[in-house]
């Protein structure tokens, strides 16, 4: 008899683990005060409903699934963080926040020749490009480490057998 694999139909679940309906005490068991059992809002002569539980075992991750969603998500945080950055930059500058560095630079350095302008370092299409470059970056590295963290998984769920989880259907 040979055991089932990723590519079973098999109706045992994963993991040898044990599957079904739980007791009547955990889940919506019988009353024992005489009164009739059926569920809350259900016609008359129907049987309680019960919450089955399964053990699942994720034993392997897929690296390229892993990259590609590691991929959109970083994409659109990389966009959001670009969009979240020109919102701040306008919201500062409507705010005047950028003049009045201006003004108490100039007012402590007093330099009339080389004024100090704060635009020549945090104009918008500087910060702009800085957050583009650094969004490029974050998808470049979410992505390789989404990915390397998938084969790191498949390695050590080689050795212990994987995470386990408990799912419930209500």
């Amino acid at each position: 008899m040979s055991t089932p694999g990723p590519t079973s139909t098999s109706s045992r679940p994963m993991g040898g683990a044990q599957s079904g309906v739980s007791s009547p005490s955990q889940v919506g068991g019988p009353r024992t005060n005489g009164s009739p059992t059926r569920p809350a809002g259900g016609p008359a002569g129907t049987a309680p409903a019960r919450a089955r539980r399964v053990k699942l075992t994720v034993s392997r991750v897929d690296p390229w699934s892993a990259m590609k969603m590691s991929f959109l998500i970083s994409v659109a945080l990389g966009i959001a963080g670009v969009v979240m950055v020109a919102v701040l930059w306008m919201i500062l500058s409507g705010m005047g926040v950028f003049s009045e560095v201006n003004r108490l630079v100039g007012t402590i350095f007093n330099d009339s020749q080389n004024p100090f302008d704060i635009m020549d370092y945090l104009g918008f299409g500087r910060v702009l490009s800085l957050s583009i470059v650094i969004g490029v970056i974050d998808v470049i590295l979410m992505t390789a480490l989404s990915t390397l963290g998938a084969f790191l998984y498949n390695i050590c769920s080689a050795l212990v057998g994987g995470l386990q989880l408990t799912l419930t259907d209500d």
